[in-house]
C-alpha cells in the first residue's frame, strides 16, 4: 500500500511538471498564426539572421516556457514582449508546435572574419611588416580559430573542472537536442552570434527567466573565450 502511495504521488508529481504536460499544439494552425514570426525568424523557424535565434526544431515545453516568460514580463524583449502580448495559450502551443516540427538547417563552420584578414593585408610598408609576415599572422588568426572550435568540442562533452563548469551534454544532449520532458532547449544548428549573446546576457543577469538559475551560475564561470568556443561548436552540430 506505501509503495502505491508513493508510486501515485510521484506520477503526479511528474504530471504537473511544466515540462512533462502533454503538447496540445495544432501544427497546421501554428504555421497560420506564425505568419507574423517570419520576418525575424523566417519562414519554418530558420532564421537568416544572426542575432535572431532559429526556432526550427526546438522543443515544445521550451518555446513554450519564453513565449510565456515575454508575455509575463519575465523575460523582457521590446520586439517579443509587443508580439506575444495578444497570443491566447492556444495560440502559444499551437506556434510552438509548427517551430518544433520543422527541421533546422546547416550551419557553415565559422570562419575567420574576412576583415581581420583584410587589416592585415592593409597594414602598410612603413610598419615593416613582410609578405611572409604578414601570411604567418593570418595563420595566427585562423589557427585560434581552430582552437577555439576543439575547446568548444571539449568543454561542451566534458565541462572545465578547473572553473567548476558543468559538461553542456548532460542537460542539452549528446548532439545538442535538448531535454524535451525538462524543457532544456535544443541547441544544435543554432546560430553562434546568438547563443554568444545568450550566455553574455547569462553571464550579467541581462537574462533572468531562469528560475533556477542553473545556466546564470555556469554563465558566470566561464570566459568569453569559452562562451565563444561553445557557440562556435555548438552552431555546427547537427
Amino acid at each position: 500500500m506505501k509503495k502505491g502511495l508513493i508510486t501515485l504521488a510521484v506520477s503526479f508529481a511528474l504530471l504537473n511538471m511544466p515540462g512533462l504536460v502533454q503538447a496540445s499544439g495544432d501544427i497546421n494552425a501554428g504555421q497560420a498564426k506564425s505568419s507574423s514570426c517570419i520576418s525575424c525568424h523566417g519562414e519554418k523557424g530558420n532564421s537568416m539572421m544572426p542575432l535572431f535565434p532559429k526556432l526550427a526544431a526546438q522543443n515544445t515545453g521550451y518555446l513554450v516556457k519564453q513565449m510565456q516568460s515575454f508575455k509575463d514580463g519575465s523575460r523582457v524583449d521590446a520586439t517579443m514582449s509587443a508580439m506575444v502580448s495578444g497570443l491566447s495559450e492556444q495560440d502559444i502551443q499551437d506556434i510552438a508546435a509548427f517551430y518544433a516540427a520543422q527541421t533546422v538547417t546547416v550551419n557553415a563552420a565559422p570562419q575567420v572574419n574576412p576583415d581581420d584578414l583584410d587589416d592585415i593585408d592593409d597594414i602598410d610598408d612603413n610598419q615593416q611588416l613582410t609578405a611572409a609576415e604578414k601570411k604567418s599572422a593570418k595563420k595566427a588568426l585562423q589557427d585560434e580559430q581552430g582552437a577555439l572550435m576543439a575547446m568548444g568540442y571539449d568543454v561542451y562533452r566534458n565541462g572545465d573542472l578547473d572553473n567548476e563548469i558543468s559538461a553542456c551534454i548532460a542537460c542539452h544532449g549528446p548532439e545538442g537536442e535538448g531535454n524535451e520532458p525538462a524543457s532544456f532547449p535544443a541547441l544544435k544548428g543554432q546560430h553562434a552570434d546568438y547563443l554568444i549573446k545568450t550566455l553574455t546576457d547569462f553571464k550579467t543577469d541581462a537574462r533572468s527567466n531562469n528560475p533556477d538559475n542553473m545556466m546564470h551560475m555556469i554563465a558566470k564561470k566561464m570566459t568569453e573565450d569559452e562562451i565563444k568556443a561553445i557557440s562556435y561548436h555548438v552552431s555546427v552540430m547537427q
